[in-house]
């Protein structure tokens, strides 16, 4: 065993992450990574050197302190290690599983050798730490109610905050489960269901209660919830796909990747076509990929129109999707679909990278090159998704970012509205990251309404 005072010794290499089988796990959507047993997680957090400025904490969305709680099972404390862990993150147990680890690209140890793996660890600290109990309330806040619409990410984390500080909080959610694109679409073979099941229990000791299939803004809207709530938060995700407006996009086949994805989910896919393109670079392009294999295709392409060093999607879901035998077309892009009524291929435009754009990625220009038939039977579009603004009052003054989230004033959420804050993120740790400003601004507004009543002469 390594030396039990985290940080004497730097140790540039990382305790193997076990996976299951490649040529196993493409046919299955059992969990294809698995967790650390209690001796190797001990390992991996005694690598953390304990540095005296946490880059760790200030990388992370939510403000984790992944420092304290790898010291804590560094020493094999994983019951005190769970509650650091539980002290900020109300859905730790599915950020154990899909978090973007922002702390572990700002980890020191990276600069060396491999960085912590902080993900992993905080998995084995929920699983070796002993059952949690539910959250607990600091008193309730008599007279005040707070409207939560969307029972995403944002969502659970703006109520989670504000049912700890006692306000009771309704979630309205528009489907008839919680967890949004987390849940609604993340493939189980890397969140299962049970998974969330454990996060969402341990909300039972709070004031947070929810109402399902309650769409905004046909079942409810911002006037009505103001009539009966204090004030409401609009956590309603990226929902609205963006399609590639290109020839033939209204074949049989040709469909977006997010809707494939809920299906498969939801259990209302069983199989699919067997040769499958799928069209984009990020993570809902690698999980349209590899749950197109989980569902029976022969062949699953993916076309993505820069190199493979521009690609967003995470760099282990690359390299597993790879392992499993997804095969990847760089430096391409989709000129029309082909085919009479129903698809029968992709005419592609080969490609070559320009200067940067906006986002610092080289461009993608036409190269001097005719285009090319990719044949296919099913096309999976994944190119981009945002907030669907159409039912939002126009005197918020909310807007979408550039990456498509949901955006009002970014340091707290606020509308132009009074009482009513948006907020929502490209990712699940972002997506929480906004809730909670947004929940904290609530509080603050909140209070300050309460002590104004209370100035008042009686």
């Amino acid at each position: 065993m390594p030396d039990p005072k985290p940080g004497k010794n730097l140790n540039p290499k990382r305790v193997p992450i076990r996976e299951r089988d490649p040529a196993t796990r493409r046919v299955a959507f059992e969990e294809a990574i698995l967790a650390y047993t209690r001796e190797e997680a001990i390992a991996e957090a005694q690598r953390c050197i304990q540095c005296g400025k946490p880059w760790c904490m200030e990388s992370c969305p939510i403000g984790q302190d992944p420092r304290t709680y790898l010291r804590l099972i560094a020493a094999g404390d994983f019951a005190a290690a769970r509650e650091i862990v539980l002290r900020d993150n109300p859905l730790a147990s599915c950020l154990s599983r899909v978090c973007y680890r922002y702390c572990e690209r700002t980890c020191p140890v990276g600069k060396k050798g491999d960085p912590i793996a902080v993900r992993q660890v905080k998995r084995a600290a929920l699983e070796f730490g002993g059952a949690a109990g539910p959250y607990a309330t600091g008193g309730p806040v008599e007279g005040q109610r707070v409207a939560v619409v969307g029972g995403g990410p944002s969502g659970l984390m703006a109520a989670w905050v504000l049912g700890q500080r006692g306000y009771p909080v309704t979630v309205f959610e528009s489907t008839d489960r919680l967890g949004g694109l987390m849940t609604g679409t993340i493939p189980a073979y890397r969140l299962q269901d049970d998974v969330f099941v454990e996060d969402i229990r341990r909300f039972e000791g709070l004031p947070v209660k929810f109402e399902f299939s309650r769409a905004f803004p046909a079942d409810i809207t911002v006037d009505g919830l103001l009539e009966r709530y204090d004030a409401v938060f609009l956590g309603t995700g990226t929902h609205k796909v963006k399609m590639l407006g290109v020839p033939g996009e209204d074949l049989d086949g040709v469909l977006p990747a997010l809707a494939f994805l809920k299906e498969a989910k939801r259990g209302e896919r069983s199989s699919v076509r067997p040769r499958v393109v799928v069209i984009g670079g990020g993570d809902v392009a690698i999980d349209a990929a590899r749950s197109a294999l989980r569902l029976g295709a022969q062949e699953v392409t993916i076309l993505y129109r820069r190199s493979r060093e521009e690609m967003p999607a995470d760099d282990d879901e690359i390299r597993e999707a790879e392992q499993e035998g997804v095969a990847f077309a760089f430096l391409v892009a989709p000129k029309r679909f082909v085919g009479t009524r129903r698809l029968e291929g992709v005419d592609v435009q080969p490609m070559v990278l320009g200067p940067p754009d906006e986002s610092g990625r080289r461009r993608p220009v036409p190269a001097d090159a005719s285009p090319v038939l990719v044949p296919c039977d099913t096309a999976l579009v994944a190119v981009s998704q945002e907030a669907d603004l159409s039912g939002f009052p126009a005197d918020l003054g909310v807007r979408t970012n550039k990456e498509g989230v949901l955006e009002a004033d970014p340091k707290t959420g606020a509308t132009a509205r009074e009482g009513v804050y948006a907020g929502g993120g490209a990712s699940v740790a972002h997506a929480m990251a906004a809730g909670k400003r947004a929940a904290l601004a609530i509080d603050a507004y909140l209070s300050e309404k309460r002590e104004s009543l209370a100035k008042v002469p009686g």
